[in-house]
């Protein structure tokens, strides 16, 4: 579901953005701007480029609860995604740009 929420074909669409993020959606962007779902929404979807995620992997935190952790050009990132009635969407999200980092990956 991440990797589909970082095409531009899902991030085109209002419709299926909606659909992946929890009504109680928060981000830490990579600037340290506190984003709401509302102003999420409609950053993605008035910029709907891919971005390319790398290095995938997650932790599973709980029955429902998955914290997934990758890597794109600009941050290390991470989603905490929360599985209500059978439907996972992303709850939180934060990225941090590489030149925050005392050591940026090689």
């Amino acid at each position: 579901l991440e990797r589909g929420l970082l095409t531009a074909e899902t991030r085109g669409s209002r419709e299926a953005v909606e659909a992946l993020l929890d009504p109680q959606f928060a981000e830490i962007g990579a600037s340290g701007r506190l984003w709401t779902r509302a102003e999420m929404v409609e950053a993605i979807v008035a910029v709907p480029e891919t971005t390319v995620g790398a290095g995938f992997d997650g932790t599973v935190l709980g029955p429902d609860l998955v914290l997934l952790r990758y890597e794109t050009v600009q941050a290390r990132r991470t989603s905490l995604w929360r599985r209500t009635d059978g439907v996972w969407r992303v709850l939180r999200h934060q990225g941090t740009p590489y030149e925050e980092m005392s050591h940026p990956p090689e």
